[in-house]
């Protein structure tokens, strides 16, 4: 049977279940029912928010869902789907990590705990620089390069260009690996001993290369592939 939400005892809507109980206590149904507000005439707010559920594969489908293909789903339409996806924006950026830049560099899990948020679950290989000062502090962060998949090239000039430009005394780079392993391959060890070697030349230490993976990470200067 399907009752409307004001139709349903009280102790069973969304919002009175909010308040009565947290917002921690409700279903990711009833969480996305109280974002609807209203269904359709066939279908209440929290059978409307199920049928979404399940042609998205779920909750975490929202991560690859677009606002073209949301807004067309029956029952949806383009006020819904702005309602949703601006919640999920919210929620990211309420829960974002303060930024990491003008921080003292501690140690590699310090810079991969900030970095899994941003990097863990991309499809592609980011290759990022950050640029320290002569007091270890992070004063700069850089995209150099967007890969494929499975492969990410980027070159050592890119890499110390930036770095005489925020006027660097040593830098951290860091890649992700969509798989989600973090194990350094043939190249990223060629790679990474090559800048470290540039970088001697040119006095400005490369001190680390991290590598993010899923909730992994992978150091090499905590594995001795880089010694200072």
């Amino acid at each position: 049977m399907n009752l409307k939400i004001k139709e349903m005892p009280k102790e069973e809507r969304p919002r009175e279940r909010l308040m009565c109980y947290g917002v921690e206590k409700l279903s990711n149904e009833e969480l996305l029912a109280i974002l609807l507000k209203t269904g359709t005439k066939e279908m209440s707010a929290k059978v409307l928010a199920s049928y979404i559920l399940r042609e998205i594969d779920g909750v975490s489908g929202f991560q690859h869902c677009s606002y073209q293909t949301l807004s067309r789903m029956k029952g949806v339409g383009n006020a819904k789907a702005c309602t949703i996806f601006a919640a999920i924006e919210l929620g990211k950026r309420v829960l974002q990590k303060a930024p990491i830049l003008f921080q003292k560099f501690e140690d590699a899990y310090q810079v991969a705990s900030y970095y899994w948020d941003k990097l863990g679950n991309l499809k592609q290989e980011y290759f990022i620089c950050v640029y320290l000062d002569v007091t270890k502090k992070l004063i700069h962060e850089k995209v150099l390069f967007i890969g494929t998949l499975n492969r990410s090239l980027v070159h050592p000039r890119e890499v110390f260009k930036e770095a005489y430009r925020v006027s660097a005394s040593s830098i951290i780079c860091i890649h992700n690996h969509p798989s989600g392993e973090v194990l350094p391959s043939k190249e990223d060890i060629v790679f990474t001993a090559q800048l470290v070697k540039v970088g001697k030349m040119l006095g400005i230490e490369v001190i680390d290369h991290i590598i993010i993976g899923n909730e992994k990470y992978y150091s090499f200067f905590e594995n001795n592939r880089i010694t200072l």
